[in-house]
């Protein structure tokens, strides 16, 4: 015998919005970086589903576009980007190609992370590819320094609020308390560092200029002669001679470069090699925002008494 179940009209209704709802149980969201989504887990808890597209270990300006990065997108509710053209060369397509209307700039599925944020050396200037891979309108690895990531979170606590206001108390809360416990953090880090204001670093890529600026390292030069263009051997060379001048005794890589000139250099100078994590995710320790600074903070340090440079006294 067939059971026959009889749905109210009010009820029907009721499945219908369900079904349809873009926030019908969790928020889909995707990141472009590890960075991102972490921030976005710690504002939506469980009321968001949170996928990464770069990996913290990859350089995040060269993704190869995946048929499941498609599909994820395809069902996303919110897409959240770096912004700054970071992702230019692969998101755009990536967008389109999913079909979904929502993630299209203009509407509130899509969200760029640096809206509010500090982001340091944007230009007045022309800028053309003979000056190297120069972002225009600013460094876009902005996110490293706690304080954009309370910009950044509060840009995503508004956003998921927007999309899902049923749970807007909720990202409200988490939020507020992510602001506490990383400002907690901040002053550790900040003790952790402190002593050591002012050491001198050569990077490889310019990657570090937030972090460099909050916690008072001076960035004395880069083993790419421009953004994104190999070393020269002369450019290697004049860059070891100003290095060994000024006793420059450190040189920060991020995990996707090649190590043999840097470590030339530091064989050259008496230097030494520090492989930082640009990006949580960028290595099994750092599993999330907070991490990722205690982490790089902690190498540094060590490092820094490890080659000899010794902590400024305090007056």
């Amino acid at each position: 015998m067939l059971m026959r179940i009889a749905i109210l009209p009010g009820v029907l209704v009721m499945l219908l919005v369900g079904t349809i709802s873009p926030v019908a149980g969790r928020v889909n969201v995707v990141a472009t970086t590890e960075d991102l989504a972490s921030l976005a887990r710690e504002v939506g808890g469980d009321q968001v589903d949170v996928m990464a597209i770069a990996r913290g270990y990859q350089d995040p300006h060269f993704v190869n576009p995946k048929p499941s990065y498609l599909l994820k997108l395809r069902k996303a509710d919110l897409l959240i980007a770096v912004g700054r053209e970071l992702e230019v060369g692969w998101l755009p397509s990536l967008v389109q190609q999913s079909r979904n209307k929502k993630l299209r700039g203009g509407g509130n599925g899509y969200l760029d992370a640096s809206i509010g944020c500090s982001v340091l050396q944007q230009s007045t200037m022309r800028i053309d590819r003979s000056m190297g891979d120069v972002h225009p309108f600013g460094n876009p690895h902005y996110w490293l320094t706690p304080n954009n990531g309370i910009v950044i979170a509060t840009n995503i606590s508004t956003r998921l609020s927007e999309i899902d206001p049923d749970h807007a108390d909720h990202y409200r809360t988490r939020l507020a308390d992510f602001v506490r416990r990383l400002n907690e953090a901040s002053d550790r880090w900040d003790a952790r560092i402190s002593p050591f204001i002012g050491t001198s670093v050569v990077t490889y890529h310019n990657s570090w200029p937030n972090f460099a600026q909050r916690y008072g390292l001076q960035v004395f030069g880069y083993v790419e002669p421009k953004p994104g263009v190999p070393p020269s051997p002369a450019h290697t060379l004049s860059l070891i001679k100003q290095m060994k001048s000024e006793g420059v005794k450190i040189i920060i890589v991020e995990p996707y470069f090649n190590l043999k000139i840097p470590e030339a250099i530091a064989r050259a100078t008496g230097a030494r090699v520090v492989v930082l994590m640009p990006s949580v995710g960028g290595t099994e320790e750092i599993t999330d925002y907070f991490s990722l600074f205690d982490y790089n903070l902690n190498l540094l340090v060590t490092t820094f008494k490890e080659v000899g440079i010794s902590p400024k006294k305090e007056e």
